[in-house]
């Protein structure tokens, strides 16, 4: 398997563990029609609205970077998707349709109308852009992060051999861990899994197995299924730079250039697309580079505005 096997193809994104505090004032809980609670923390003020997706296992503490340098410009807001964080579980599937209407549910029980501007990192961008297409009117630009795309697993594979977009690692961990917390023991030998039993819950497991067992299935589908244009919608794509830099030349250069293809198949989505790289970053940028994320957010926020937006150029 390659580096961009395992790393960006892989949807893997920021992890944050450490729950937040339950008293967390700076944390909305909206109520969905089940029942369950979704958890945001929103700042800032201004339209149009951002809101932030978090990639595979990410709660919203992900985008606390981010977040405080766009809210000086407009309101921010991001999100706990279910199982994650403070938001309440909720059985599978969890594919992009369960998310994005969840978002929308979660949204509207907060009273949080649009327009808005949707950024999403890694596995996130897949679930923007169906939230995207659930509500085209009120999304009026959007930021893809090292982004996620549909059938990723296949389309790398074609080009590396077998096994490289596979995301069979992590699942299989997250389901080992899952399995210890329903059973109440810790998991052994590895000891890299010794203590996911006590340290996450149960919901939070199921979470991201289903996440990643409809990724390249029913989630692939739905964006597939979804516009193949947005028109003249303002959108930048950021490519991480060192994605690959593990790799010698030139496997590299070979990784570097089959990555950023499938990211700018992506930005020509929009006659006004563009697509950046992003330098001194790995995968996970929006926690290595938050002013390269914000910078894109915030241009796109002018865009729908009424600026124009800028060319491709390089993030140094």
């Amino acid at each position: 398997m390659t580096a961009l096997g395992c790393a960006a193809a892989l949807a893997v994104a920021l992890t944050v563990t450490a729950a937040a505090p339950l008293a967390d004032p700076g944390v909305q809980l909206a109520r969905l029609p089940d029942g369950r609670h979704l958890a945001f923390r929103c700042a800032g003020s201004g339209t149009p609205t951002v809101l932030l997706e978090g990639g595979w296992a990410a709660s919203s503490l992900a985008w606390s970077k981010v977040e405080r340098l766009v809210a000086p410009v407009t309101r921010v807001c991001s999100y706990d998707r279910a199982g994650l964080g403070l938001s309440d579980g909720r059985p599978a599937p969890r594919d992009g349709t369960a998310i994005a209407r969840d978002l929308d549910e979660g949204l509207r029980a907060l009273k949080i109308a649009g327009p808005f501007v949707v950024a999403g990192h890694s596995a996130g961008g897949l679930y923007v852009r169906v939230f995207a297409d659930r509500r085209p009117g009120d999304v009026v630009g959007m930021v893809l992060v090292d982004p996620s795309v549909e059938y990723q697993d296949k389309r790398l594979s074609a080009v590396f051999g077998p096994g490289a977009g596979s995301t069979a690692g992590i699942r299989n961990r997250a389901a080992a861990c899952l399995a210890a917390a329903k059973a109440h023991a810790l998991p052994s030998p590895d000891p890299k899994l010794v203590r996911c039993a006590a340290a996450t819950p149960i919901a939070t497991w199921e979470t991201q197995v289903a996440e990643l067992d409809s990724l390249w299935g029913a989630t692939s589908d739905e964006v597939a299924g979804g516009r193949s244009s947005y028109g003249a919608l303002p959108l930048i794509v950021l490519t991480a730079g060192d994605t690959n830099a593990a790799l010698p030349d030139p496997s590299r250069r070979v990784a570097d250039r089959v990555w950023a293809g499938l990211h700018q198949e992506l930005a020509e989505h929009s006659t006004i697309g563009v697509r950046r790289t992003v330098d001194r970053t790995g995968h996970l940028i929006p926690k290595d580079r938050p002013d390269a994320v914000a910078d894109a957010i915030i241009e796109v926020v002018k865009a729908a505005r009424g600026e124009p937006l800028g060319t491709p150029r390089p993030i140094g």
